[in-house]
């Protein structure tokens, strides 16, 4: 019987997406007989400037091995209690997007349903004050999250922020270690088998390097699944209409706050990610309504330490490509698709995306029924954190520039629609399939926004309201007490020093 397996898995580009998939391929693909190489050039950049993170990046790197303290330590990370939002529902307004939940179901109804419910009675409080998290980020605290389930803390939960150039470093480091060849060098040329698929990548000193499959991380070239197959790509810019950014780091700042923070301004946001060695900042904007110097000059305006490098532009375009798997060539990162920021799920995608094809790996035959579910797995993905960025912009009540009269009063894919109408109606909210964000995160964001639900989970109301408020009382009073206990985010970075 011939032997299909693939026997030479070819990843193109470094940077964050090539190197994560590099240290999970030579994990968990190397067999002894299947050969792994990286094939990047150090004359090429890569963006690098997506520094934050969401909870899940807890999980690859718990499945790679790696030690907590000796990746922060590597990676001059902090870490991230979830992400404050100013000014995006009004000028003035402001909001905390935490990771975890928020208080405690009781006999099966969401906490968000007993909390609408009672909202107006004395003592009840914020929704936020029911979030270890959001109470934790006030204080510039930290605690990982705790095994006793009685403790507010048990519902915490974490992610980081980190310098993404030393992410690809560190990964890289352990990729080599784990058997992954680094080939330095430029592509100039992309050789196409007569099946179409991809043969061989030749460089620029005229070398070839064949392969199986060809993992594509090229970035916003998008190399092989966009150039060399063709593939085209779905423009969402009408519902997310920036497409410039511009980076810039700062000098470090005391105290080195747990979250990420997001302003609004009269364009876009800008973002604020504290590192330990230095404070990563830049403004994402609609160049249809900001000009790029406008853009630069507020960004430099608005940074609250000096900088230590001159400002990086980038332009981009919010979408996907329609499939992102063809032929033998799976794009990995931005050479698949491109959703701003915002939430900071960049390396989820990646992850997600290794993770997808790890379990649909093909031989050497490249089943049409394993592209199909990898590319509407993927797809999914993609689509349902798209809605949830649009969700920031269109749920808004600031009509002060041009740039948020038209996010406001855009039409919204109807898959948002549905979610809009269900929380407005009686705060409900569902999660289809595998999607990211979970239902403390719509309700987070959907709160925060200004989205009222005019009433509550009618089954609520079978609840005796006296003694549900008195549990509400008891979890608010517990969770402050709880983080008051935690020590600071400055004191728990000093110990990984």
């Amino acid at each position: 019987m011939t032997d299909r397996r693939i026997a030479h898995v070819v990843i193109i580009g470094g940077g964050t997406a090539g190197w994560m998939t590099a240290a999970a391929a030579g994990r968990f693909l190397d067999d002894g007989q299947r050969r792994i190489t990286l094939v990047e050039s150090d004359a090429i950049g890569t963006v690098g400037v997506g520094e934050a993170t969401i909870p899940s990046i807890l999980n690859f790197n718990k499945l790679l091995g790696i030690d907590e303290a000796e990746f922060l330590r590597e990676t001059k990370g902090s870490f991230k209690l979830g992400i404050e939002f100013a000014g995006w529902h009004r000028p003035d307004s402001g909001y905390f997007h935490p990771f975890g939940s928020f208080g405690r179901d009781i006999e099966g109804i969401n906490f968000h349903q007993l909390w609408l419910k009672l909202r107006g009675e004395a003592g009840i409080g914020p929704i936020a004050d029911y979030s270890p998290s959001t109470v934790a980020a006030r204080a510039a605290a930290f605690g990982p999250p705790v095994g006793d389930p009685r403790s507010p803390l048990s519902s915490m939960a974490y992610a980081y922020h980190i310098d993404a150039t030393l992410y690809a470093a560190f990964l890289r480091k352990r990729a080599e270690a784990d058997g992954v060849a680094r080939v330095e060098g430029r592509i100039v040329a992309v050789e196409r088998a007569d099946n179409g698929h991809v043969a061989a990548v030749v460089l620029d000193d005229g070398r070839r390097v064949t392969g199986d499959l060809f993992i594509d991380c090229s970035g916003f070239r998008s190399l092989l699944l966009g150039d060399a197959m063709g593939v085209g790509y779905d423009d969402w810019s009408h519902w997310l209409p920036c497409d410039r950014a511009i980076a810039v780091p700062t000098e470090r700042t005391e105290p080195v706050l747990p979250y990420t923070r997001a302003t609004a301004h009269r364009a876009g946001w800008q973002w604020r990610i504290p590192l330990q060695h230095r404070t990563g900042n830049g403004v994402v904007y609609c160049s249809r309504f900001l000009d790029d110097d406008a853009a630069e000059a507020l960004l430099l305006s608005r940074l609250d330490s000096a900088p230590t490098a001159a400002p990086r532009r980038l332009s981009f375009t919010a979408g996907q490509r329609h499939r992102m798997w063809e032929g033998n060539v799976v794009a990995i990162g931005l050479s698949g698709g491109f959703l701003e920021p915002l939430e900071s799920t960049s390396i989820h995608l990646i992850q997600q995306g290794i993770s997808k094809l790890f379990a649909l790996f093909p031989d050497r035959d490249f089943s049409g029924v394993e592209r199909t579910e990898y590319n509407r797995q993927m797809t999914d993905n993609y689509r349902s954190i798209r809605d949830f960025i649009i969700l920031h912009y269109h749920a808004t009540a600031r009509d002060d520039s041009p740039f948020w009269n038209h996010v406001r009063t855009m039409e919204v894919p109807d898959s948002l629609t549905r979610k809009l109408d269900l929380f407005r109606h009686k705060g409900r909210v569902f999660r289809y399939e595998d999607e990211l964000f979970a239902m403390p995160s719509w309700v987070a964001v959907l709160l925060g926004q200004g989205v009222d639900p005019v009433g509550h989970d009618p089954v609520a109301d079978a609840l005796d309201e006296a003694r549900l408020a008195g549990a509400l009382r008891q979890m608010r009073s517990a969770t402050a007490a709880a983080v008051a206990g935690l020590p600071s985010h400055g004191a728990v970075l000093a110990r990984l020093e």
